[in-house]
């Protein structure tokens, strides 16, 4: 019996550990350019690696202010992060947000702050953060989505 007693408090105490990381991808233009609307409030590495990958992945961008008029803009993205204190700091959540013309096109979450005993909330922020960008964004040729949607009209 006390066996059986283990597992149950065992399954309740680790179930409540969860990691959760959920990506809506979003397709731009590989001529679009994104503009960062910047947040102080979050730790400036998370910003670099951010643009880092976007440069890699060969998207223009810039960063806007918060109070900059977004509606210049056709692409825009959000992002916010928190770092927690377990034995160690880590990235704890971490949110990417993009907008096409004010209306949310896809978003990209890592939270692992229900990860209590999970051992692998412990990462490294920057590969999360490129994972998280990398999944986010799928960049396509202005030109071949061109031929695509003439092909579709035209049989």
């Amino acid at each position: 019996m006390p066996t059986k007693l283990l597992i149950i408090l065992s399954t309740i105490i680790f179930s409540g550990c969860t990691i959760k990381q959920v990506v809506d991808p979003v397709d731009m233009s590989s001529t679009a350019e994104l503009c960062i609307v910047e947040n102080s409030a979050v730790k400036e590495g998370f910003l670099r690696e951010l643009r880092a990958t976007l440069t890699e992945k060969g998207i223009k961008h810039k960063i806007i202010t918060e109070f900059s008029a977004t509606d210049t803009c056709e692409w825009t993205a959000t992002y916010n992060a928190r770092w927690s204190w377990d034995l160690t700091i880590y990235l704890s959540y971490a949110e990417i947000k993009i907008f096409r013309n004010g209306e949310l096109s896809g978003q990209a979450l890592y939270d692992s702050r229900s990860g209590g005993a999970n051992m692998n909330k412990f990462i490294d922020a920057e590969p999360k953060i490129r994972e998280l960008v990398n999944q986010l964004i799928n960049k396509y040729s202005a030109l071949f989505n061109q031929k695509r949607v003439s092909k579709d009209q035209y049989g």
